[in-house]
């Protein structure tokens, strides 16, 4: 049944279907014993799928990454298709329009997208507004941050610091976006020097706070293994309480879709099944290489239960699902929990 409403969703532009489909979820929730259809449908309750990591409780450990509710809209309906928790944003200080459209293309062939959307949000106080109805008590929610387009990166620090004071009191966790391909330099953050500090910026920010939230790292799977290594002493030295591995990639060696198809769409972060064997390698180097020394939420590429349960025995705590919810639908988070609680992990 998904399949074909897939299908012909894919016939029109992937952004305007975005926000088609995301508004008539929200419709059709409103819908009389809708809600609690979508419950039976999409959603397992088991205590035995509970995780404590960073001091929180997620109800399951399948999550929904950062880009699909940018604005802090979607979080209330999105809890009746199963999740753990979901990652509203990327929000930074300011809204901003995000890159020049179309930036958002589907690569079939490849069970793929590729986007340059370029931290398109409306703001950080936009969404607190949207946050402050918050109806599921139990469902976690992240709050990833970044910097805004116009800001350089010496400046940068304080545009992170400006998103984690409005949103503390409104988000479970926060998540440190340095990793994503689409605003102009910003993954020099990245560096040791440049991310060491920014880091200790926050968690001392953090430390002064009476009740500390856990903040994570999100990377890219595109870094080596060295920088993986200073990854892991920077994570350490700062006390940063974990990472999110990982973004999207800018690799195109691999993929089926025709070189010359995709050099049309031009630069973007790909995410998907093209991801899925680096992700989960990288978990690994992180997990094998830190010996446990924090959390690792997992995610990239996983369009299958079987993909989910891969990156948890590599080391993930919790994974996360974004390009395999579009392209499997809803019932991959049930898939995923059931597969969970079957090998008892």
């Amino acid at each position: 049944m998904y399949s074909l409403l897939r299908n012909f969703l894919f016939l029109f532009d992937a952004e305007k279907v975005h926000y088609f489909t995301t508004n008539a979820l929200n419709f059709t929730l409103k819908l009389p014993f809708i809600k609690q259809l979508f419950l039976k449908l999409f959603v397992v309750e088991n205590p035995k799928l509970e995780r404590n990591i960073f001091g929180l409780t997620f109800k399951n450990p399948v999550g929904l990454a950062a880009g699909f509710d940018k604005n802090a809209s979607m979080f209330n309906d999105l809890a009746y298709c199963g999740f753990g928790f979901v990652e509203i944003g990327t929000l930074t200080p300011k809204g901003q329009a995000g890159n020049e459209k179309p930036r958002l293309f589907r690569l079939k062939s490849d069970q793929a997208i590729l986007n340059r959307m370029g931290f398109n949000n409306d703001g950080v106080d936009v969404a607190i507004e949207k946050l402050k109805n918050r109806k599921h008590k139990n469902l976690i929610i992240g709050g990833n941050i970044g910097k805004n387009k116009t800001t350089p990166n010496e400046e940068a620090n304080s545009d992170y610091l400006i998103a984690f004071e409005k949103l503390f009191p409104y988000v479970d966790y926060f998540v440190v976006n340095v990793s994503s391909p689409n605003t102009p330099n910003l993954r020099a953050l990245q560096d040791k020097e440049p991310l060491m500090n920014l880091l200790s910026e926050l968690n001392n920010a953090n430390s002064k706070k009476s009740n500390p939230k856990p903040i994570l790292l999100k990377i890219a799977p595109d870094l080596t293994n060295e920088q993986l290594d200073d990854v892991i002493e920077i994570i350490t030295s700062t006390k940063t309480d974990g990472v999110i591995a990982t973004n999207t990639t800018i690799d195109r060696e691999k993929l089926i879709t025709p070189k010359q198809e995709v050099e049309k769409l031009r630069a973007g972060g790909i995410s998907g099944k093209p991801l899925t064997k680096r992700s989960t390698e990288v978990i690994r180097y992180l997990h094998e290489k830190s010996n446990a020394a924090f959390p690792i939420i997992g995610v990239g590429g996983i369009h299958s239960a079987e993909d989910a349960i891969e990156k948890l025995k590599a080391g993930a705590s919790l994974i996360q699902i974004y390009t395999g919810f579009i392209y499997e639908g809803p019932s991959l988070v049930k898939k995923i929990n059931q597969q969970i609680l079957k090998e008892n992990l």
